[in-house]
């Protein structure tokens, strides 16, 4: 049930013996020859397993050829983590940052392996949950965004990490921005979207740490307990923000069972499971411990999901622009318009528009069938 990782895809290979000499260099009494294996996904930054013979480590880097620095920033992510740990222990313990980029070809940091589950789209096989053990698991991870949420920044040295107020304006603004510079011929232009956002901002509720990208695969869970989290991980967009941004961005991600085909092909964690909270009871049960009240979550709803489209638009653009051969972004496209036409339903008031929306609704429909055949 513990998380393994897989072999190297040839495209993220690296000098695996300049990085065996670093972290010789930096952790003494390391023994034996260096194994390096993969693990799955990395759409933005590559993770990688280290095997000594007495010690094991992960490495964290960006991928290889023409990146955004800023998205990339592996100092940066260290150093939060760094700061982090002695307020928020559910962080790993970090090793050692190499800025040198003439090492492998780009910065890169070590850190502990923390040995546990990682729940991504399905459990592990060897792992049964019943109904309850899924509530448990569900809140327990909720739990930890709003301990995230109610850290001291400033105690945690860690008060430049972001702008902080205005923040719910700087990402509407930055993320609409981001689309039409990554939009490829075969995507929507996101108009309606990106308008109705822009018109419809509310005041920060709050400047807190969030995590960016808090999703159930990128926490760890205790192998002995595998309801209680004992790692989060993947702290790439990390910043001083608006909480109920970081939660919309989650929610983004959280799949229901009942959902449209689209979003149940693209499911990556498992929020499907009997047990799970729906979206609207995690917005409840997240503004009762954070003392927010009742909220209309609209906004931060088509937020997340639009977010999202411009995350998978940004990869895609890579792959449309052959900076990447990964075959998994190939049909990232068809992703981006279904979030479209997805926020455009929420956005639906009338049956009219409903109805006026059907159209490309089926065929989009028939795409993802078709791609999903195609695998």
């Amino acid at each position: 049930m513990i998380d393994q990782p897989g072999s190297l895809r040839e495209a993220d290979r690296f000098n695996a013996e300049a990085v065996k000499a670093f972290v010789q260099q930096q952790v003494p009494g390391i023994q034996g020859d260096m194994k390096v294996r993969q693990f799955k996904g990395g759409a933005s930054n590559l993770t990688y397993q280290l095997d000594f013979e007495n010690a094991r480590f992960i490495l964290r880097t960006s991928p290889a050829g023409t990146k955004a620095k800023s998205a990339h920033d592996m100092g940066r992510e260290y150093r939060i983590m760094q700061q982090l740990k002695p307020v928020f222990s559910t962080v790993p313990d970090m090793i050692a940052f190499c800025k040198d980029e003439g090492l492998i070809g780009r910065e890169f940091y070590i850190m502990q392996k923390l040995e546990g589950i990682i729940p991504r789209a399905n459990l592990p096989k060897g792992l049964q949950l019943n109904e309850s053990d899924v509530r448990s698991l569900c809140t327990n991870v909720i739990d930890k965004l709003v301990e995230l949420h109610k850290v001291n920044y400033t105690q945690a040295g860690l008060e430049d990490l972001g702008k902080g107020a205005g923040y719910v304006q700087r990402q509407i603004n930055g993320w609409c921005d981001r689309y039409e510079k990554a939009r490829t011929p075969n995507v929507p232009s996101c108009k309606k979207v990106m308008d109705w956002l822009k018109s419809n901002m509310p005041q920060d509720v709050a400047t807190c740490i969030i995590h960016g990208d808090f999703r159930f695969d990128n926490v760890v869970l205790a192998s002995d307990e595998p309801t209680r989290v004992i790692g989060v991980l993947d702290w790439e967009m990390a910043t001083l923000g608006d909480p109920l941004m970081d939660l919309g961005n989650s929610l983004a991600y959280w799949v229901e069972a009942a959902d449209p085909l689209p979003l149940r092909i693209t499911r990556r964690q498992p929020t499907h499971l009997k047990g799970m909270l729906t979206r609207q009871e995690v917005v409840n049960y997240y503004c009762d411990k954070m003392g927010f009240g009742k909220i209309d979550f609209t906004f931060y709803r088509i937020y997340g999901l639009f977010r999202l489209a411009v995350i998978v638009q940004q990869i895609y653009y890579r792959y449309y622009h052959q900076q990447t051969d990964n075959p998994q972004f190939k049909n990232f496209n068809l992703l981006v318009s279904y979030l479209d036409l997805y926020c455009e339903e929420l956005l639906a008031k009338s049956w009219l528009d409903k109805w006026a929306l059907l159209p490309r609704k089926m065929s989009l429909y028939f795409q993802f069938a078709l791609s999903s055949i195609r695998k």
